[in-house]
């Protein structure tokens, strides 16, 4: 799979509302209700709004 390397803005909450550490993830898609799913590693992932999404380069 090829993802890209992002980061999430400060007091990111994912789906269920809790915050999600400001880190890099792998962006692995959007599904179809509108969530974008990132993971830390194969164990650790949220799916979380697209609008809070940075690309790495432009930190």
């Amino acid at each position: 799979m090829n993802s890209e390397t992002v980061s999430v803005k400060p007091e990111t909450r994912n789906h269920k509302g809790f915050f999600v550490p400001h880190t890099s993830y792998q962006l692995h898609g959007i599904d179809e209700s509108g969530w974008a799913l990132i993971c830390l590693d194969e164990a650790v992932c949220y799916y979380v709004d697209p609008d809070d999404l940075q690309d790495n380069l432009h930190e």
